[in-house]
């Protein structure tokens, strides 16, 4: 058996046993050698400096300390990053890139119970939840067994903002639906949309024709309230937004006023800030739903992100090319 090359931890301790359990563990081990019981929370720590040195594979994951040039000139024999999470923007630095060292992150694996999320709450929202929920609770009397017009999900118009990793996911999930599926995204053209099945539009376009809007953009210093006072006007009454991508991407006070009269519907996994004051009106507006940020991967969704990592490994020990490579060109419209 040829030998295996040295891996290295370097994460929060915590989120190991979560995210590589014992049998994504011993897959990943199959790959590489290298220690559960030795993490890199710190990388001046001795013990973690002698095996850097060594060290081919950084398995990284939530809480990696920053790769700057002082990190990688202690790991001169390293070649990959693989990710066991989203975003690497945390991490990563220029010095990365420059020396070409290979970077693969589980951002695929994650998008999955992110788009699960959105594709329930969207199907909830066509149905009313928000409304008959807070109905139900105020006045304590079922309505009765009659057809409720203007709800239900048959020819719902779904904008989605951001055809982002999450964003084609969503796509994806809901086209067994009946439903009437729209993109807005500077970044697609109309080829690219047709090949995902949706119709292309504007922002503003998108945002007066849809009944429901889900963000799944990155936020950068150009998407920074993106969705604004002037923006939310624009959506017809009653429509519900979603965001699960960054809270910054709304203006919650613009939000807050919309969703006080009644006239729009907010679900948000993600808030900002975050997380919301104990004061926030959004925790007790009837139109607004608020999740703590779990509309990622959790529980057992976590060891999805471990495997990812651990086939990557493999794949790259075997000589092959990594299945999800980070671009980095590409960060600065990531999330």
């Amino acid at each position: 058996m040829p030998e295996r090359p040295q891996a290295l931890f370097a994460m929060t301790a915590e989120n190991l046993p979560l995210v590589f359990p014992p049998s994504v563990l011993a897959r990943l081990r199959e790959a590489v050698d290298i220690d559960p019981d030795l993490i890199a929370e710190d990388f001046t720590e001795p013990r973690v400096r002698e095996v850097l040195a060594r060290t081919e594979i950084l398995v990284t994951g939530w809480g990696c300390p920053r790769l700057d040039a002082a990190v990688l000139d202690a790991a001169p024999k390293l070649r990959a990053i693989l990710h066991s999470a989203g975003s690497v923007k945390g991490f990563t630095t220029p010095e990365v890139w420059r020396r070409g060292i290979a970077v693969s992150s589980a951002a695929a694996a994650n998008a999955l119970p992110v788009a699960e999320y959105t594709l329930a709450m969207i199907l909830l929202a066509g149905k009313d939840l928000l409304g008959a929920r807070e109905r139900l609770r105020t006045t304590r009397a079922h309505p009765g067994w009659g057809v409720v017009p203007g709800i239900g999900n048959h020819g719902r118009r779904v904008g989605v903002i951001g055809a982002s990793r999450i964003g084609r996911r969503v796509i994806e999930l809901l086209s067994p639906f009946d439903l009437r599926v729209s993109l807005a995204d500077p970044y697609v053209a109309e080829p690219r949309a047709a090949e995902l099945g949706v119709r292309l539009l504007p922002l503003d376009d998108l945002l007066r024709t849809s009944d429901i809007v889900t963000i799944h953009a990155p936020e950068t210093p150009r998407t920074h309230h993106l969705i604004g006072h002037r923006e939310l006007a624009l959506m017809p009454d009653g429509a519900t937004l979603i965001n699960t991508a960054r809270g910054g991407l709304v203006d919650h006070e613009a939000l807050v006023d919309e969703v006080r009269t009644g006239r729009l519907n907010a679900v948000l996994d993600v808030t900002d800030p975050e997380p919301l004051p104990a004061d926030s009106p959004l925790y007790d507006l009837p139109g607004a739903f608020v999740t703590p940020h779990l509309a990622g991967s959790q529980g057992n969704e976590l060891s999805r992100l471990g495997m990812t990592v651990a086939e990557e490994a493999a794949r790259l020990v075997a000589g092959g090319e990594p299945a999800h490579p980070v671009d980095p060109e590409a960060l600065e419209r990531q999330a």
